[in-house]
């Protein structure tokens, strides 16, 4: 057993989410899942709590009712070693939810993924700032990031803020 686990409170989505997030990401799996009694406080039957796996990581989700909703306060990075990797996680993550900027979006939950490419944590930390500053301003004008266009402007080319700069 991990030692931390992200504990998720729903309204009343807890199996549903589970269901979306298991056929989402590869190597993962539905656990078990926990009902109601006559204690309460939902009503019998109905799911109290889901466990499931995303790529090895445990999850549990709660159906709490509508007390607590998620914000961006708190997301879930996705590191992506490929543009195929970041494009399937984008479209099937934000598929009923809203798309933002860098690279965040929310799922039809209301929680909050960042899909980001492992490359542009090697760009932004390179130590000619002159490249990681140009990085930097790629990203911060795409939605989806496009791993072929942060690396030309890590290779030089010019910033769509920095050619407009120059017209």
């Amino acid at each position: 057993m991990q030692k931390i686990t992200p504990f998720l409170w729903f309204d009343n989505q807890a199996e549903a989410a589970m269901k979306f997030y298991v056929s989402v990401f590869k190597n993962s799996k539905a656990g078990t899942v926990a009902r109601y009694g006559d204690a309460g406080p939902g009503p019998k039957g109905t799911v109290m709590t889901a466990t499931f796996q995303l790529d090895g990581q445990e999850f549990i989700a709660l159906n709490g009712g509508p007390r607590f909703t998620f914000n961006e306060s708190i997301s879930f990075v996705i590191n992506c070693k490929t543009q195929e990797e970041v494009d399937h996680y984008w479209e099937r993550l934000s598929e009923g939810g809203e798309k933002s900027m860098c690279g965040w979006l929310k799922d039809k939950f209301g929680l909050s993924w960042q899909v980001v490419p492992t490359v542009l944590g090697e760009m932004m930390g390179d130590k000619d700032p002159k490249r990681a500053k140009r990085v930097m301003e790629a990203m911060l004008q795409m939605r989806k990031l496009d791993i072929k266009k942060l690396k030309e402007v890590y290779e030089g080319a010019p910033t769509p803020a920095a050619a407009g700069a120059r017209r």
